[in-house]
């Protein structure tokens, strides 16, 4: 059973910055796309940041330039890096990650959420 176990979440001001961690658990084969996304109140959810096996990356335009994904393989963690950031960055942020249990058997598992809020 794979899991993703998130932290990083709380108030800050806007301005500001906060780093979120996803710390993957479990056994698989490889992984796939690791991807960052946020739910605000009332809207539906969003891709703001995927992160590739092969390190590339891809950021909505209303993170661009300010946001940043990485990993840290031997952590088994990635980050999302939240800098500059605005009251309209509140939300609900889910890690999410696509692998390979198997050569041939990809799946899909989410993080449990952890709400950022930004204070004018």
């Amino acid at each position: 059973q794979v899991q993703l176990v998130q932290s990083g979440g709380g108030l800050v001001q806007a301005g500001g910055s906060r780093r979120l961690s996803c710390v993957v658990f479990g056994n698989i084969f490889s992984i796939k796309t690791m991807d960052w996304y946020r739910q605000a109140h009332g809207s539906q959810r969003e891709l703001v940041a995927t992160m590739t096996s092969g390190g590339s990356t891809n950021y909505s335009d209303s993170v661009k330039g300010r946001f940043t994904v990485s990993r840290d393989n031997a952590r088994n963690t990635m980050y999302l890096q939240m800098d500059s950031l605005k009251p309209e960055d509140t939300a609900v942020y889910y890690c999410n990650e696509h692998y390979w249990a198997t050569s041939d058997d990809v799946r899909e598992v989410w993080g449990q959420g952890t709400l950022v809020t930004v204070s004018a």
